[in-house]
């Protein structure tokens, strides 16, 4: 009898422990009075919520033990937390508007959640208010607005960003992140800015840490970070749909106006406080921005002597004129080449689907599933214009997080289909076509030097009919046969070469992945004397390019690497002053592991005025193509740094550097010349040739100091200024190196005379090897923002940044190039409720010219003139229907500006679009 009692007793106590209350509330307006739907409902320190209906009001069903404390949020309001301690209490809660968005919450620079006036180092963020007032085409582009953000646009498909310098179109030194998932590609190592990204339709926020963020985030996060905050499907219901069409290459003498048009649509549903699902299809299709400069940019011809006209011409957008020869008695004459617009593949597209599935396992649990599949098409301009065509990544995510906690695992995959190389596509062709001077066809093995053959000929006058002493007819004569763009011969050329891999064709293959883990812990709540947080990653590159760019038809390519952080937290002086040291350290099998500390401090004056001071470091590893390309291109080897790549090759150890041997040559030719025996001159000049001293690549080292301050005056002005001073090291670069079979070095300690004579007969093997520069350089710079709250509620803000690169005593060609204006400015001014259901905003962008360095042009400078884009919309609210009319455009004065040199001229964009968004509560 007592048994049974007991038995009872305790399944009375573990029902009254883990019975299900029902919390029933309502939501409504302080200024309008009227109730709030969609509003968020969660629980303080747990995992548990829900969202209010169109009536504002909402149940949230709790397993625990009273009280609890809740909060409750919405969109441009307030934040409040009210206290519960019984199931039966009237809870009615009002919610003030923020008439401006000064007091965002954010997460990425402490990896926990803060007030935005007390970071400790400088962030910047795009609000969702802020994303749906964007004048951009979309909110990606509308990233060029913040304080201290750089762009370029490559394509209208990708624009890559970048902060404090270093920029570049492929930016493998700034992380972006899209819920906690790393979206680069691959094999390229780098994300092609969102063409893989999250919808706007599903983006809740965008968070920029400007600068080194490797003490918290690793090696990727070497420049800054860019944090994409997708929409949580229990907090944002319904279904909500967008469509936008525009024109664009207005006023483009090359295309006539073109047609641009972009769908999307978001469902979410939770079917209860346990579970929810989302679902976003985007699709975005038009016509490409042209790259049409055809400056010559010859470099074996004087500046005033390059034109159309001249016979070395090397138009930037013209390719495979880049082939040139020396012709005797007639100078350096270049091949024929194609424009850009008959090799590049410009009716682009994005498509985007993602999907994920959330279960709150318990109040304090939840677990997450996510699919993304992205595919598109793009212009990408690296060394050469590359065509990412039909390009696919995938992304599968899960995920387990609690209030104070997550584990994340994720595997990123790419297939690279039909993308090519536009340069070497022109390059293949043009030896697909060219006849002897009998009139057949050659192998494309000897195309070239028969073209070139022709064409002195025919400019000596040899040839029958052919006008001598002219370079206009020796081209022509030497052109016979040519493919003409449009023809069947040339679109069958351009296939055959676009479908095939590696050094006999133009196509670029891999379907590379990686697999990602990585977690944290807050340890905080239970130490109560400091905070403590501490965390993290391991990740697996599996690299598959089938021998097209790696040596991995037999050996398999795979790089592990891992790391972990710890941060720690403590405030003083009546809380005051906040200090917080972070300490990473991150191990690549490759190379040494590295420490990556940060040291900060943020006192806070009054509120809402914070001063900060911040010491960071960052590093950055090789890329894998960095550690493993080894790449035969004829005349000289491609070669990664990584030392298992060259293992065997004797390359690092033994050879000689390209410079000497440019002196030894021409040296052994004189003295040969003047009558010594070849041995003797081998031997005489010998010690002119320098044994190379390249280091296997290492990573990038970063040291980083800032202070700042950022304050809200009266309420309405929100002010925001920094100044940061970098040094940086070891920056990844090429160097060329020849090796003899015969080893550099005698027993003496002397250049080996065989070796000397093996570079004499020119029978050593030429290598390009990927190593680090020892130079020092470092930049500084000073950002400034105002935002200010003007009656009415007009908005009014703007923002300067001051850049400045010191090369110091550094040779230009061994750094990596800063490619910053030296000024930019934003201003950005509008009113979401300018009365009748009307809003509307306009940014305005202005930057300086400045020099740009890339490998497409050879790492030799183009001019970025100075230029200035704006960027404005006007839209209309109908309540009745939820839904918004926008009117708008991307650089409305329709102003043709290229952001890197290379690159096509970006014009205007005007756009219509229709949002309709309709809650399910």
């Amino acid at each position: 009898m007592k048994r049974n009692l007991l038995i009872v007793l305790l399944l009375y106590a573990v029902n009254l422990f883990g019975q299900e209350l029902k919390i029933r509330g309502d939501v409504s307006a302080t200024d309008t009075n009227l109730a709030l739907s969609n509003a968020s409902v969660n629980i303080k320190n747990k995992v548990t919520g829900t969202t209010t209906n169109v009536k504002g009001s909402f149940t949230l069903n709790y397993k625990g033990k009273l009280p609890i404390v809740i909060v409750v949020s919405a969109i441009g309001y307030e934040s409040q937390e009210i206290q519960v301690t019984s199931e039966s209490q009237d809870i009615r809660v009002l919610l003030s508007a923020k008439t401006i968005m000064l007091n965002e919450v954010v997460t990425a620079a402490s990896r926990v959640s803060q007030n935005i006036l007390q970071s400790p180092v400088s962030i910047e963020k795009m609000s969702l208010k802020t994303i749906k007032e964007n004048p951009s085409y979309t909110f990606y582009d509308g990233l060029q607005s913040l304080k201290g953000m750089e762009a370029v646009t490559s394509s209208i498909t990708y624009k890559q960003v970048n902060t404090r310098g270093f920029n570049t179109t492929g930016n493998s030194r700034f992380l972006q992140l899209v819920d906690g998932v790393d979206n680069q590609t691959p094999g390229l190592n780098f994300a092609v800015g969102n063409l893989f990204g999250a919808s706007d339709l599903d983006v809740e926020s965008a968070e920029v840490i400007p600068g080194a963020a490797s003490a918290l985030y690793g090696p990727v996060a070497f420049n800054g970070l860019l944090y994409i905050h997708s929409k949580d499907p229990f907090a944002y219901q319904g279904l909500s749909f967008q469509v936008k069409t525009g024109i664009n290459h207005i006023n483009d003498p090359a295309t006539g106006s073109k047609e641009m048009n972009d769908v999307a649509l978001r469902f979410a549903h939770a079917f209860n406080d346990r579970l929810a699902f989302k679902i976003n299809v985007s699709y975005l299709k038009g016509v490409d921005w042209y790259a049409n400069d055809y400056t010559d940019v010859s470099a074996s011809t004087p500046l005033d002597q390059r034109g159309p006209n001249n016979p070395a011409r090397d138009a930037l957008n013209i390719y495979g004129d880049e082939v040139s020869r020396n012709l005797t008695g007639i100078g350096v004459v270049s091949r024929t080449g194609y424009e850009e617009k008959n090799l590049m593949n410009y009716d682009v597209y994005s498509l985007k689907l993602n999907g994920a599935l959330h279960y709150r396992i318990t109040n304090g649990l939840e677990a997450i599933y996510q699919y993304n599949y992205g595919v598109g098409t793009a212009s990408y301009t690296g060394s050469s214009r590359f065509d990412l065509n039909n390009f696919v990544l995938q992304t599968h995510r899960a995920e387990l997080k609690g209030s104070n906690f997550f584990l994340r695992s994720y595997v990123v995959t790419e297939n690279s289909h039909d993308s090519y190389n536009t340069r070497s596509l022109a390059q293949f062709i043009s030896r697909d076509w060219v006849q002897d001077l009998s009139g057949k066809v050659v192998a494309p093995n000897v195309a070239d030097d028969t073209w070139f053959t022709r064409y002195a000929a025919a400019f000596n006058g040899t040839q029958a009919g052919v006008t001598g002493n002219s370079h206009t007819a020796a081209r022509t004569f030497a052109d016979q046969g040519r493919f003409l763009p449009g023809s069947e011969a040339f679109d069958k050329s351009k296939d055959a070469s676009i479908h095939n891999y590696g050094l006999s064709g133009a196509g670029v293959f891999s379907n590379s992945k990686f697999y990602h883990t990585d977690g944290q812990y807050d340890f905080s709540s239970a130490i109560k004397v400091f905070e403590l947080l501490a965390g993290g990653s391991f990740r697996n590159y599996k690299m598959f390019t089938n021998g097209s760019l790696f040596d991995d038809k037999t050996n398999k390519i795979g790089i592990k690497e891992y790391g972990a952080f710890t941060q720690i937290g403590k405030k003083f002086f009546d809380e005051k002053l906040k200090l917080t040291a972070s300490v990473r350290y991150d191990k690549n099998e490759n190379f040494d592991g590295n420490f990556t500390p940060r040291f900060s401090g943020v006192y806070t004056v009054a509120k809402s005025h914070n001063f900060r001071a911040s010491y960071q470091t960052g590093f950055r590893n090789p890329t894998p193509v960095d550690q493993f390309i080894h790449l035969n291109v004829g005349p000289i080897t491609i070669l990664g740094g990584a030392p298992n790549n060259s293992a065997g090759l004797n390359v690092y150890e033994n050879s000689f550097t390209a410079a000497s041997v440019n002196v030894f040559g021409p040296a052994v030719g004189a003295a040969i010349g003047g009558g010594t025996p070849p041995p003797v001159a081998i031997n005489q000049n010998k010690d002119l040739l320098v044994k190379s001293n390249v280091a296997y690549i290492k990573p990038e080292q970063q040291k980083a100091f800032e202070v700042g301050y950022k304050g809200l005056i009266n309420e309405k002005l929100l002010v925001d200024l920094n100044y940061y001073y970098s040094s940086y090291t070891d920056f990844i670069l090429n160097t060329v190196v020849l090796r003899p079979t015969s080893p550099v070095l005698g027993a003496d300690g002397k250049i080996n005379p065989a070796a000397a004579a093996e570079v004499a007969a020119r029978t050593v093997s030429a290598f390009q090897l990927y190593t680090n520069a020892q130079d020092k350089v470092s930049a500084q710079g000073v950002s400034f923002g105002l935002t200010y709250l003007l009656n009415g509620g007009y908005v009014l803000g703007g923002n300067a940044t001051w850049s400045d690169f010191n090369l110091g005593s550094a040779n230009i060609n061994n750094i990596a190039q800063f490619n910053t204006p030296k000024y930019s400015t934003n201003a950005t001014f509008g009113n979401a409720n300018l009365g009748g259901d009307f809003g509307f905003n306009v940014a305005w962008h202005w930057q300086s010219a400045f020099d740009w360095y890339g490998t497409f042009n050879g790492v030799r400078p183009g001019r970025i003139k100075a230029y200035s884009m704006v960027d404005a919309q006007i839209n209309k609210k109908i309540p009745s229907v939820n839904t918004t009319i926008k009117l708008g455009g991307s650089n409305i004065l329709n102003k043709y500006v290229s952001q890197s040199y290379g690159s096509p001229a970006v014009g205007a964009i005007y756009y219509v679009s229709l949002v309709f968004d309709n809650p399910l509560k």
